[in-house]
């Protein structure tokens, strides 16, 4: 495996995700900066500059064309990739969350935090991209949470649905036909709905790459494959330490977890009794099959790349590391629950 270190923000990160060609890594930290990286090399390819608090979360289209970001400034910002620009800037009563595009890349949706009387709220955006500069301020669609409110969210399959993680460990999925007209304000009326992670907060959600299913991690210390269609958790990861992030393989039976010990003991803690690894599972057989050393601290982020060449993680000590796997990564044969190598691989 052939490890790069990316050292490039002054602060924890909270976000890392591969545009859909894979050759460029975006990253989103809490010193209010969002880079974008050669993924091959780890070169900075530049910096979006112009939130004035934590970036917590960020999307690129499928073209590589538009980023979103979403920051504790109140805003949802739009931005030229290419060049850095900052096209147009939507701005809110409380801090965005979670932001993500559609597949088909004509909306946008944003998780607005509950906070000073504001209920926690999902907003759909259509996106003007023949003139960026101008938005519509009005949101296409607006969900509103009175019970608890959401985590994480995207779009499903073929945009036709929203998929939700809630603070008490729900997963929820919600119709959404751009094709309607205006809803206007949904109140909480999701279709179905399923306690995943009873009493624990999702920190994170990611779809496989045809988002038929998907894998969720929490603080209850596990992580859960789950049907999109039925919600129904097919597969469970346990561990023995809280989980911020896990991704999904594209072409290998591995699902990938990392978490630590909460950030506030870090500095009380060595690296290995906080666990700060990168776990790897087989998917199947539900078999922790490896750890990744490499962070000094707990393990915010994970992102694979979209041909599973390599994958990466962002911490709470800064840093962002690209592995790029070796060739007998893909070649290497697996059987049967001990995921023992096959006879002629050994």
């Amino acid at each position: 495996m052939r490890p790069i270190l990316l050292s490039g923000h002054e602060r924890s990160l909270n976000q890392v995700k591969f545009n859909k060609e894979g050759d460029l890594l975006f990253s989103a930290s809490k010193d209010k900066l969002v880079n974008a990286w050669f993924s091959h090399n780890g070169e900075r390819l530049g910096t979006y500059e112009g939130h004035n608090g934590t970036v917590w979360s960020l999307d690129i289209d499928s073209t590589s064309t538009f980023l979103v970001t979403g920051s504790a400034d109140n805003s949802c910002k739009l931005w030229e990739v290419s060049t850095g620009k900052e096209l147009y800037s939507w701005e809110f009563p409380t801090a965005i969350k979670r932001v993500a595009w559609s597949t088909d890349d004509t909306q946008i949706l944003l998780i607005s935090e509950a906070r000073s009387g504001y209920q926690g709220a999902i907003r759909v955006f259509n996106v003007n991209r023949e003139s960026p500069t101008q938005q519509s301020v009005e949101p296409a669609r607006t969900i509103t949470f009175y019970g608890p409110k959401p985590t994480v969210a995207a779009f499903g399959p073929l945009d036709e649905y929203i998929i939700t993680g809630h603070e008490n460990g729900k997963v929820a999925r919600y119709y959404h036909d751009k094709h309607e007209p205006e809803t206007g304000v949904d109140s909480e009326l999701e279709e179905v709905s399923e306690d995943v992670h009873p009493g624990f907060t999702i920190s994170d959600l990611q779809f496989s790459s045809d988002r038929t299913f998907f894998v969720t991690s929490s603080k209850d210390k596990s992580s859960k494959l789950i049907d999109t269609k039925t919600l129904q958790v097919l597969k469970t990861y346990p561990t023995d330490t809280p989980l911020n992030s896990a991704s999904i393989h594209p072409s290998r039976p591995f699902v990938i977890v990392g978490g630590g010990q909460d950030a506030m003991n870090v500095t009380t803690t060595s690296a290995r009794q906080g666990r700060f690894e990168t776990r790897f599972w087989h998917k199947v057989f539900e078999e922790e099959c490896a750890r990744l050393p490499g962070h000094f601290g707990p393990i915010n982020t994970i992102a694979i790349h979209p041909f599973g060449k390599a994958f990466a993680s962002g911490g709470e000590d800064g840093y962002v590391r690209v592995n790029w796997f070796d060739q007998s990564f893909f070649t290497q044969k697996l059987y049967g629950p001990d995921l023992e190598l096959a006879p002629e691989d050994q």
